[in-house]
């Protein structure tokens, strides 16, 4: 016999999963763009040469620019000259001229740094939030 009591279908388990593991003190708001870019640079390589790299170099850009944002909110200041460096070369309004093999592996150290930046990001919880309080009724 189990020492739990019986639930009646539709109700909820008495331990709630947040109260088991802790409620999370954290976000990674940032990780989702980061990855976003991260996959927008890898697809980008394959069309370094064509017309249709200005869509890469406007998502690139403004990818950067949101996960500066997220890393001003988390007060992780550090990250925002490397994001910031990533959204002037990438910027399409007035491209930089690079080519070759340096272009290509500015390319993969910008997935890094985007990739790294989304991990390490975080954006505390704050108590007064909606969502807090809806998780600790």
């Amino acid at each position: 016999m189990s020492a739990r009591p019986a639930q009646r279908p539709g109700q909820r388990p008495a331990q709630r999963p947040g109260a088991r593991y802790g409620d999370p003190t954290f976000r990674r708001t940032g990780l989702a763009p980061a990855l976003l870019a991260a996959v927008v640079l890898l697809i980008g390589l394959a069309l370094l040469d064509s017309g249709g790299y200005i869509v890469i170099r406007y998502l690139v850009s403004i990818l950067a620019i949101i996960l500066g944002c997220f890393a001003f909110q988390a007060k992780q200041w550090w990250w925002i000259p490397l994001l910031a460096v990533i959204a002037v070369v990438w910027n399409p309004a007035w491209p930089l001229d690079l080519h070759g093999q340096l272009w290509v592996a500015t390319q993969y150290v910008a997935v890094v740094v985007f990739v790294v930046v989304g991990v390490l990001v975080k954006v505390p919880v704050r108590a007064d939030e909606p969502a807090a309080k809806a998780r600790k009724r």
